[in-house]
């Protein structure tokens, strides 16, 4: 596959690769990939990048994309039922489960379950059996003990012989409000769409709100390290609710899930250690990888255009979640006014709301000083929403859209180029025509024989 940047040319493919046959709705590559095997790649792969600056070439190729409005020569136009409006916030439901004021002892044990309770039947979804509302224990962005809540989904009927197989969901952007968690409202139509085609085939689903997130404390949105432990803690949690759940386990996520489930990949056997689990690997579908490689260009006159509104909106949470989590950078010393205000606002402000009081706003805005003013600011960025591109020891599976605005295309194939130059187990699926919500349903036909293939005894 070649992808030609703004400032250059990224060239990846193998050396023993036939020339694909046309493919209009699919191209699929697969780098080094070894089931369930060692790191080492039994073919070798050449990945070519002829940039100056890697961090650059994302940026402006990002600018670019969104410029040109991300559309290949010659791909037809998008589905118009592939793009998903949210709806707007309803009042949280926390099935009687409510631990937003949470106040009693934290076991020590990360991943021990605190409480369940049935969750209510109004936010199961179609594919679930018997489904519940769990409290448990995981670490914080603060490296302090924490707990989070999340949903538990069983299929329907009798469990196999050695129990359900299980697939850890990592949700995308909702917001870092509390009343913005995922186990207290609906699931949107896409969501639910796709976690029950799993559940009807005989995976069972935990799903985690992340710490922070209707639970004492900000969720850190991005935050890798402390989205990756609520995630795997999820996973230990349902281990003691008593279902008959396999050891064998994999990730799901999709947008802040796919790079939350990307670094949940790289830590999950050093996590779960310890524990009867035995992990499988992890479908990311439209992933933020290197995007601390565009907000530390951030400022009063970066980027040059007017971003879509989506990305002002993610870019307000992760103003909010850095300064939270890193208070001696400062982040209130750079922004203005205007950006302090949006960065309170998107405390509480669940993502469907923001988004609509951010319809005129301009990022530029928001800042009085450079990002990279700060002192180590690239540093601090990369060690808090970085995504790993080496250190997996199992299969990673990348689905990316290349009429994705919100995460564009740029973002999640610099990261394919990473793990195939530093041979990773990574296979790469680009969906031509697809947008950022149309990929989750696009990826299916690729991603479903990809967990039967990793999942099996």
């Amino acid at each position: 596959m070649r992808v030609v940047f703004a400032l250059g040319e990224l060239v990846i493919g193998h050396a023993d690769q036939p020339k694909p046959r046309p493919r209009t709705e699919t191209i699929s590559l697969r780098f080094g990939f070894v089931p369930d095997g060692p790191r080492s790649a039994t073919r070798v792969s050449s990945v070519s990048v002829r940039s100056a600056v890697v961090g650059s070439v994302i940026a402006v190729s990002t600018v670019a994309t969104l410029l040109v409005g991300g559309i290949p020569a010659g791909a037809a136009p998008p589905r118009p039922a592939a793009t998903e409006t949210l709806p707007p916030t309803g009042t949280p439901n926390y099935s009687g489960l409510d631990a937003r004021g949470f106040s009693g002892e934290i076991p020590s044990r990360a991943g021990t379950l605190v409480r369940h309770t049935t969750l209510d039947p109004a936010l199961s979804i179609p594919g679930a059996g018997r489904a519940y509302r769990i409290l448990y224990s995981t670490t914080d962005q603060h490296d302090r003990r924490a707990v989070s809540t999340g949903a538990v989904f069983l299929p329907r009927g009798a469990a196999p012989a050695g129990g359900w197989p299980v697939l850890a969901w990592a949700h995308g952007t909702v917001g870092i409000g509390d009343t913005c968690t995922p186990s207290a409202q609906p699931r949107s139509t896409r969501d639910s769409d796709y976690l029950s085609h799993w559940l009807r085939r005989g995976y069972a689903v935990v799903a985690t709100d992340y710490a922070g997130l209707g639970t004492p404390g900000l969720m850190s949105y991005l935050n890798g390290v402390a989205e990756a432990h609520s995630i795997v803690d999820s996973v230990k949690a349902l281990t003691q609710l008593g279902e008959p759940t396999a050891r064998r386990w994999a990730i799901l996520g999709q947008s802040q899930g796919a790079g939350a489930a990307m670094n949940a990949a790289r830590r999950a056997t050093e996590f779960s250690r310890g524990w009867p689990l035995d992990y499988r690997g992890v479908v990311a579908t439209g992933t933020p990888a290197n995007i601390e490689s565009v907000i530390v260009l951030g400022g009063p006159t970066f980027p040059p255009v007017k971003l879509p509104v989506g990305l002002t909106t993610y870019t307000t949470y992760i103003l909010a979640a850095l300064r939270e989590a890193r208070p001696d950078l400062d982040i209130d010393g750079i922004l203005t006014p205007r950006g302090r205000a949006v960065a309170d606002r998107a405390e509480t402000v669940c993502y469907p709301e923001l988004r609509t009081e951010l319809a005129d706003a301009d990022v530029r805005s928001f800042f009085r000083r450079p990002v990279n003013s700060i002192p180590g600011a690239y540093e601090a960025l990369h060690r808090f929403m970085g995504t790993p591109a080496q250190g997996y020891d199992r299969p990673i599976f990348l689905g990316q859209g290349l009429l994705d605005t919100d995460v564009p295309a740029p973002s999640a194939l610099s990261l394919a180029a990473q793990l195939t130059a530093n041979r990773q187990p990574v296979e790469l699926h680009v969906y031509p025509t697809s947008d950022h919500s149309g990929t989750v349903y696009a990826s299916q036909p690729d991603s479903t024989p990809f967990l039967a293939r990793i999942l099996k005894r």
